[in-house]
């Protein structure tokens, strides 16, 4: 499901975006219950793979050595927070974000755990191995599938847009990404482009010469009398005219334009796939697409088995830093901080023991589903707080604990749908398009 690539004069009457932005009516009975919102955007960072989050968000100095790792914490703008030396731009706008440190949850594979993260539900038909647990027309749909079911539009905007990549490794597809069993029409766009790449821009959306968005509606109204007959295929149809409104609109290609940035702006985003990510998110939430999911890396990225405190400290935390730092304050500077939800969480956390695996010499740490921690902001977030508890060790939470699930409750209530709203599978079976609770304290003065 790539972007679109420049269209040729003699094919531009059979264009199909390849990134299905299906905006099919919803089933009788699965219209969402919409209430005001609190924001327009929901950003997703996903840190894929898992942050560990002793040595990050939930530290414990006064842990053995072999819970507690090589990093120090420190004090942030809020007295009574600290967190990872290697987060100092972070530190300094503590202010902004709600730190939850007792989310928590029972799986700890990669593959049901993004499933999780993505969807805010579990792998429907959940198999035993990696293999059997890969992307299928089987899983719950994602945030933006969801709501493009729930809530269809058709101006051109896209209700989901993941980037810059998918999560791939090998022959594993993690499962999630897309609309599962909604189908097709209601998948996400896709980036497929590192928008840190000089030719990210070129041609991204581009029109033939002497093609303006004018002529594209009228080339649309002519293929429409064509196909007035009900000639063709309907589910191909669907993809030309959701094509034409994107091009027509010009707000998404307009968006993909990462090179009218600033040289400052860039640069404060850090010139590295992490922060032209999230500068190209910024970008999708001033268009107005409502789900944002972007990729830190690749699935593995996170994934701090070997080498743990050296992949951190040299690249992983301060890329992130630098580029949460960023977006904080061009979301505000923007005007756009009040209506933009961002969760920056992974699949799990790590092991509160340090470990070496077989055959390697540098430590790191395993999986860990039992606690982890994760940040929110935005939108009504109360910031400057942290909200839950770990034990002692960073192994259980020993207050209210979140799950996955309450996160994507969250999300759908900050965007004004009712997490009770009905989808139904390809057996027409009704389910709740989310069961967990939404996590309103992070809403709340307390």
């Amino acid at each position: 499901m790539p972007l679109l690539p420049t269209i040729a004069r003699r094919d531009f009457l059979t264009v199909s975006t390849g990134a299905a932005l299906g905006l099919a009516l919803p089933r009788p009975g699965s219209a969402a219950a919409s209430t005001p919102g609190r924001a327009k955007s929901v950003l997703l960072v996903n840190l894929s793979g898992g942050l560990s989050h002793i040595d990050s968000l939930d530290m414990k100095p006064d842990a053995p050595t072999e819970t507690r790792g090589e990093f120090r914490p420190v004090a942030t703008a809020v007295p009574g927070i600290q967190v990872c030396e290697h987060l100092p731009m972070l530190a300094a706008r503590m202010k902004h974000w709600a730190l939850v440190r007792s989310l928590s949850h029972g799986e700890n594979g990669h593959l049901p755990g993004q499933h999780r993260l993505l969807t805010g539900a579990t792998m429907p038909n959940q198999r035993g191995s990696d293999l059997d647990n890969v992307l299928s027309r089987r899983d719950w749909p994602c945030y933006g599938a969801a709501l493009n079911h729930l809530r269809p539009r058709r101006d051109g905007i896209p209700n989901g847009v993941t980037l810059p990549h998918a999560l791939i490794e090998g022959p594993l597809t993690w499962p999630g990404q897309h609309a599962g069993f909604l189908g097709p029409n209601h998948d996400p766009m896709l980036v497929t482009q590192d928008p840190n790449a000089p030719s990210f821009h070129m041609d991204t959306f581009a029109l033939p010469a002497g093609t303006d968005p004018a002529r594209v509606d009228q080339r649309r109204g002519l293929l429409e009398k064509l196909e007035s007959g009900g000639a063709g295929d309907p589910a191909f149809r669907k993809h030309q005219r959701h094509s034409f409104e994107l091009l027509a609109s010009g707000r998404i290609a307009s968006a993909f334009r990462i090179d009218r940035e600033s040289v400052k702006v860039r640069d404060n985003y850090g010139r590295n796939q992490f922060g032209q990510s999230l500068l190209l998110a910024r970008r999708l939430v001033q268009a107005g697409v409502p789900v944002i999911q972007a990729n830190m890396g690749i699935v593995q990225t996170w994934d701090t088995h070997v080498d743990n405190w050296g992949r951190l400290k040299n690249t992983l935390l301060p890329w992130l830093d630098r580029a949460l730092a960023a977006l904080v304050d061009d979301l505000e500077a923007q005007g756009l901080w009040d209506q933009t939800f961002v969760a920056v969480l992974g699949e799990f956390g790590r092991t509160p023991k340090v470990s070496t695996l077989p055959g390697e010499k540098v430590p790191g740490r395993d999986h860990w589903a039992g606690v982890y921690s994760g940040l929110f902001a935005g939108a009504g977030v109360v910031g400057g707080r942290v909200i839950g508890k770990s034990d002692r060790a960073g192994a259980r939470p020993v207050s209210a604990g979140y799950t996955p699930y309450d996160v994507g409750a969250t999300f759908y209530e900050a965007l004004g749908v009712d997490p009770a709203s009905e989808i139904r599978d390809p057996q027409n079976r009704p389910s709740r398009v989310n069961t967990g609770t939404p996590i309103d304290v992070l809403f709340q003065n307390r």
